[in-house]
Protein backbone atom coordinates (compact mmCIF):
# COMPACT_ATOMS: atom_id res chain seq x y z
CA UNK A 1 0.00 0.00 0.00
CA UNK A 2 1.46 3.28 -1.13
CA UNK A 3 1.00 6.56 0.88
CA UNK A 4 1.04 9.97 -0.31
CA UNK A 5 4.61 10.75 0.75
CA UNK A 6 5.83 7.72 -1.32
CA UNK A 7 5.23 9.44 -4.24
CA UNK A 8 8.52 9.84 -6.83
CA UNK A 9 10.12 13.00 -6.21
CA UNK A 10 11.87 12.96 -9.32
CA UNK A 11 8.48 14.30 -11.07
CA UNK A 12 8.56 18.09 -11.12
CA UNK A 13 5.28 20.36 -11.70
CA UNK A 14 4.83 21.32 -15.10
CA UNK A 15 3.88 25.20 -15.29
CA UNK A 16 1.10 26.50 -16.19
CA UNK A 17 2.29 27.44 -20.26
CA UNK A 18 3.75 24.11 -20.89
CA UNK A 19 1.02 21.93 -19.84
CA UNK A 20 -0.67 21.04 -22.96
CA UNK A 21 -3.60 19.39 -21.42
CA UNK A 22 -5.16 22.68 -20.92
CA UNK A 23 -7.40 24.59 -23.78
CA UNK A 24 -7.27 27.84 -21.58
CA UNK A 25 -5.81 29.87 -18.33
CA UNK A 26 -7.88 30.51 -15.33
CA UNK A 27 -7.42 34.03 -13.89
CA UNK A 28 -8.42 35.12 -10.08
CA UNK A 29 -9.15 38.41 -9.64
CA UNK A 30 -9.46 39.22 -5.91
CA UNK A 31 -11.11 41.95 -4.18
CA UNK A 32 -10.46 43.48 -0.87
CA UNK A 33 -12.87 45.69 0.43
CA UNK A 34 -11.96 49.00 2.44
CA UNK A 35 -14.87 47.25 5.63
CA UNK A 36 -12.70 43.85 5.49
CA UNK A 37 -14.84 41.95 2.82
CA UNK A 38 -12.88 40.13 0.27
CA UNK A 39 -14.75 39.14 -3.47
CA UNK A 40 -13.04 37.07 -5.99
CA UNK A 41 -14.19 36.69 -9.46
CA UNK A 42 -12.47 33.81 -12.35
CA UNK A 43 -11.95 34.48 -15.64
CA UNK A 44 -10.77 32.44 -18.84
CA UNK A 45 -9.76 35.28 -20.28
CA UNK A 46 -6.51 37.62 -18.65
CA UNK A 47 -7.62 40.63 -20.33
CA UNK A 48 -11.08 40.45 -19.35
CA UNK A 49 -9.84 39.72 -15.86
CA UNK A 50 -7.28 42.69 -15.87
CA UNK A 51 -9.60 44.71 -17.31
CA UNK A 52 -11.93 43.97 -14.39
CA UNK A 53 -9.48 44.94 -11.57
CA UNK A 54 -8.76 47.84 -13.28
CA UNK A 55 -12.14 49.35 -13.34
CA UNK A 56 -12.61 48.03 -9.24
CA UNK A 57 -9.26 49.83 -8.22
CA UNK A 58 -11.04 53.29 -9.20
CA UNK A 59 -13.29 52.68 -6.29
CA UNK A 60 -13.11 54.20 -3.06
CA UNK A 61 -14.35 51.53 -1.42
CA UNK A 62 -11.59 49.07 -2.84
CA UNK A 63 -8.23 48.58 -1.04
CA UNK A 64 -6.99 46.42 -3.38
CA UNK A 65 -7.33 44.33 -6.32
CA UNK A 66 -5.10 41.63 -7.67
CA UNK A 67 -4.80 39.02 -10.57
CA UNK A 68 -3.47 35.90 -10.46
CA UNK A 69 -3.33 32.61 -12.96
CA UNK A 70 -4.64 29.98 -10.86
CA UNK A 71 -4.54 27.44 -13.44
Amino acid sequence: MKKASDKSTNTEKKTFDTDKRRKHHHWLVTLAYADGEKFGRVYTDKEKATRFANRQRKSPMVKSARVAQVS
